[in-house]
């Protein structure tokens, strides 16, 4: 029922991960995964400055901060590893457009994408604390469905049902691109997404892991079509994130 519990491993584990996005022709970015300060610094080394450092396995960008040398990287990854028993070090790819795609996918493969959107940020600020847009507003067609046509190609080779986001690091001067991550399930962008195209992700969500194939869940806004029916390019939604509202 659902997404089978290997696709969620294989998507949070990163080595397991990175391999599972090599096979199907994708990248990620030069990455390692440690757990003492000693293994950070020698991957470090081999990836180099500036890093990207992560607590595995945590939410919000807990534990996370770039290292722009030795000094820095042992004060951040040691206060990583009171988040986690293992950090993620990432080369930096700071100043690349950070892209991500709301995909749908049914245990009959069945799989179209629901939306896209762009952090008006860079890469580096964290995607809770970006200005994000929907749909892409700085991305050409043909990089649309580039990336596009990866998403999907992700969501299925990792056997995802349900509801999936892929976040992908576009270099702004060429097509070339990594794979940040995938989130095999509800999210913040999943929120967002729903509320700027009208589909309810979370409940088609939830049919879909029962067995439920796309065509026969009728799209509740238009009251005619079906699931399966992707949602037309037709809004324009800005989030902006806020700070110190009183509790």
């Amino acid at each position: 029922m659902g997404t089978p519990i290997q696709s969620i491993i294989n998507s949070e584990d990163r080595k397991l991960f990175a391999d599972q996005v090599a096979s199907i022709g994708g990248r990620v970015a030069p990455s390692g995964a440690v757990y003492s300060v000693e293994e950070a610094i020698t991957t470090a080394k081999r990836l180099g400055y500036p890093i990207l450092i992560r607590a595995a396995y945590a939410l919000g960008g807990l534990g996370s901060g770039f290292a722009h040398d030795e000094t820095e990287l042992r004060k951040i990854v040691s206060k990583a590893l009171l988040h986690s028993n293992q950090v993620l070090l990432d080369k930096s790819l700071k100043g690349w457009k950070e892209i991500e795609y709301e995909i749908i996918r049914d245990s009959y493969d069945n799989c179209i994408a629901i939306c896209n959107m762009e952090n008006l940020d860079p890469l580096g600020i964290h995607t809770g604390e970006s200005i994000v847009v929907a749909p892409s507003q700085t991305l050409t067609d043909s990089e649309y469905y580039l990336l596009r046509s990866m998403s999907i190609k992700i969501v299925r080779h990792l056997g995802v049902i349900g509801e999936c986001n892929v976040q992908f690091a576009l270099n702004p001067k060429s097509e070339e691109f990594y794979i940040i991550e995938v989130n095999p399930r509800l999210s913040r962008s999943s929120a967002l997404a729903s509320k700027a195209t009208g589909y309810p992700l979370a409940y088609v969500a939830a049919k879909l892991s029962l067995g439920i194939c796309l065509s026969d869940l009728k799209n509740s806004v238009t009251g005619s079509t079906t699931a399966c029916f992707e949602p037309s390019l037709d809004y324009c939604v800005v989030k902006i994130p806020r700070w110190g509202l009183p509790v």
